[in-house]
């Protein structure tokens, strides 16, 4: 394996994995050229072999994917990552492959299927919809925890309110259906405006509407 960069959670690579050793230096010299971040692999089981359970699920780029491989295919590689919840966009390529195939790879996720011989600009441009679509769904990972830890600080009392004030609820009617004073509940909205560091309900509901 040829590695030009050691994969790390926020840094993006390109895993190029095919047994063909021309297709690799040439995908990856390509990717070089316009100075994105590779690692090639000779077979789907060294990728997975270097990539433990635990950080594959961290990994951030996307994948290249050769469909025929000796040992672990394409496909069943593509099954493995699966079942370890790797969120890696992959990108199959092929020499052999044909529409049923194709339609497969595409129903568990794959976001291309792109048959060899290829134009280089097709690929690169699969390439950055990739890690585009990888950094998105990065982005939002890293949204919902951190939403999660703003309310990870909330009091029982504190969250309870801020479900009724989400609702729509009045301070006043939350005052009485739970048998509090309204300047209770004046406090604990207060604290959960602070503690989910919003400044406005439609700030708190544009919250609570990406958790769902």
């Amino acid at each position: 394996m040829k590695c030009h960069a050691t994969p790390a959670m926020l840094k993006q690579v390109v895993h190029i994995i095919d047994d063909d050793e021309a297709v690799l230096d040439s995908l990856s010299m390509l990717l070089d050229s316009v100075g994105i971040e590779n690692a090639i692999y000779s077979n789907a089981q060294t990728f997975l072999n270097t990539h433990q359970e635990e950080t594959i699920r961290t990994l951030a780029g996307c994948i290249v994917l050769d469909v025929r491989m000796p040992g672990m295919s394409g496909m069943e590689c593509q099954q493995q990552l699966e079942k370890l919840k790797c969120s890696l966009p992959v990108i199959f390529v092929t020499g052999h492959g044909d529409v049923p195939m194709a339609v497969e790879a595409m129903k568990k996720g794959a976001i291309e299927f792109i048959q060899k011989p290829f134009r280089e600009q097709e690929l690169l441009d699969c390439i950055q919809h990739a890690l585009e679509m990888n950094k998105a769904e990065h982005e939002r990972a890293s949204r919902l925890l951190d939403i999660d830890k703003r309310r990870e600080t909330l009091t029982k009392r504190e969250n309870e309110v801020m479900q009724r004030v989400i609702a729509g609820q009045a301070n006043k009617v939350i005052a009485c259906e739970l048998n509090l004073s309204q300047r209770t509940i004046e406090i604990h909205r207060s604290n959960v405006m602070d503690k989910m560091q919003v400044n406005s309900l439609a700030e708190l509901v544009t919250l609570a509407l990406i958790k769902e």
